[in-house]
């Protein structure tokens, strides 16, 4: 909290009550809004707005804007460096080629990361709007979980949330990334992912979930899927359904609740896409 100082008498007192009386108001909003992401079993995936608000500018922190180039050149969190949807993936070829779709090769993520300045030490934010595209910030994240990094993590609320809080947005695109000087990735962890020949071998065994949005569940192909419908047996959850109005996330015992109607509980073994 800032604090002023003033040397004279009445203009003291009127100016340390208007102080008292903001601060205090805006300090009450933003701890009625703020979450305890420690009550989620993986809460270190997540950074808060009020954790990420005094980083921005630092050398140490890389922020990641995930949403569509027209929307970051709109508007976006000051410092932010816009990387689109699918910074991370393999794009050779078509929607439904093999391969297209999943993460980069580790000598290819190497190289991508290095160029936007990360390196093993750096905070990583990545965020979008979730409320105006496919979640790509969550989709980059578990890439880069998947590689190793435990620095990376994902904006609680998205842009949505940051906004609510009355957090400045800005419309500069004029930040540029510095190369970092190396980074160490692992080789990837396959608990993070199925592929699709193991999750077609063991389709009756599996619970899969499509968490797309209704219309492309019954057969849409607006969101450019080579085909239309549902891998078979597949139940229905569209994921922002496990988020409140704001972006945050739901609490653990409303996900807990939204999964038992759908008889599933986290002690499943599940598959998502």
């Amino acid at each position: 909290m800032k604090k002023n100082y003033i040397k004279f008498g009445l203009l003291i007192l009127c100016t340390l009550t208007f102080i008292l009386f903001s601060s205090c108001n805006k300090t009450s909003t933003e701890k009625i809004k703020e979450i305890d992401l420690s009550i989620y079993e993986k809460g270190d995936y997540f950074i808060s707005p009020q954790e990420l608000k005094p980083l921005l500018g630092s050398e140490n922190l890389i922020l990641l804007d995930c949403n569509n180039p027209k929307i970051y050149a709109k508007e976006h969190i000051k410092g932010a460096i816009g990387i689109g949807f699918h910074a991370f993936s393999e794009k050779v070829g078509k929607p439904g080629d093999p391969g297209w779709g999943t993460i980069k090769s580790n000598e290819e993520l190497t190289k991508k990361l290095i160029s936007l300045g990360i390196d093993n030490e750096k905070t990583v934010v990545l965020y979008s709007d979730l409320f105006k595209g496919p979640g790509a910030d969550g989709r980059a994240v578990w890439q880069l979980r998947l590689a190793g990094l435990n620095n990376v993590k994902i904006l609680h609320g998205g842009s949505s949330y940051w906004k609510e809080l009355g957090y400045e947005m800005t419309n500069d695109i004029t930040v540029k990334p510095n190369p970092s000087s190396g980074i160490t990735l692992k080789d990837y962890d396959k608990s993070f992912m199925i592929t699709k020949d193991d999750l077609f071998e063991n389709l009756d065994k599996k619970i899969v979930i499509d968490v797309r949005t209704k219309k492309e569940f019954d057969g849409s192909q607006n969101a450019g899927e080579p085909r239309g419908g549902h891998i078979k047996g597949a139940k229905h959850l569209v994921w922002t359904d496990l988020l409140n109005k704001n972006g945050t996330l739901k609490t653990p015992k409303e996900i807990e609740e939204i999964m038992g109607k759908m008889g599933i509980s986290k002690k499943d073994d599940f598959t998502l896409y």
